[in-house]
């Protein structure tokens, strides 16, 4: 909902005030120190590509656009923070699937437009349930459901990482199970309001920025570009 102008959508906010979800804009500092531990990891390591810049980039626009969203809560703030978050998925899912077939462009083309395909449909059929804006009450899952293509795009990476014992598979694992069990705090924020008046939304953040840094570790560690050595393709 909004209120005088301020989209109220967590437990945690109970004002208009600008500093009204100080835990919920402080814990997107966890995106901020992901993108940071990676940059630093693709420096030890050398040659970095435009993918991986790419990805460290956006996670850190991912923290700074929620930052701004938690502190304005306005329609411009929204865009800053929901932008960054697809944009991070659609460079990060190119990349793994570029360097997956060892970077071939056409193959990464048709793949990427097929999972690009794939993931609309399932954001259409679960877009209902976007609670992210000035209009709309709180849903059943709290708006968590707009995630779901990115779960579902997660959770086969799992499943074919593990199948081809992959370098990165405990890290893609490892980021999987972050990223539901994140979710589930994300979705009880509003249920917790009465036990727990700061709300659940900024574990959320927290374990999503562990998630991000996995992700980001697992590109610059296990799938590094050609440049660096070709790992063991999907």
């Amino acid at each position: 909902m909004e209120m005088s102008g301020i989209i109220d959508l967590y437990c945690e906010r109970t004002g208009a005030g600008l500093w009204n979800e100080p835990l919920n804009a402080i814990s997107n500092l966890s995106f901020v120190l992901a993108a940071f531990l990676a940059w630093r990891a693709v420096q030890l390591r050398g040659f970095p590509d435009l993918f991986e810049k790419l990805c460290i980039f956006l996670a850190g626009m991912i923290g700074i656009g929620s930052f701004l969203f938690h502190t304005f809560a306005n329609s411009w703030t929204e865009l800053a923070d929901v932008i960054p978050i697809w944009s991070f998925v659609a460079v990060y899912i190119s990349a793994t699937i570029y360097r997956a077939t060892n970077e071939n462009k056409a193959k990464t083309l048709l793949i990427a437009a097929i999972a690009a395909v794939i993931m609309v449909c399932v954001l259409w059929f679960t877009g209902n349930d976007i609670a992210t804006d000035a209009d709309a009450a709180p849903s059943r899952f709290n708006g968590s459901l707009q995630y779901a293509p990115a779960v579902i795009a997660l959770a086969i990476f799992t499943i074919l990482t593990q199948i081809k014992r992959h370098p990165a598979r405990n890290y893609i694992a490892a980021a999987f199970v972050t990223f539901f069990v994140s979710l589930v705090f994300r979705t009880i924020d509003l249920d917790t309001c009465a036990a727990l008046p700061i709300g659940t939304h900024f574990a959320w953040h927290l374990l999503n920025g562990l998630m991000v840094g996995l992700l980001l570790q697992a590109l610059v560690l296990k799938m590094p570009p050609l440049s660096v050595g070709a790992s063991k393709p999907l």
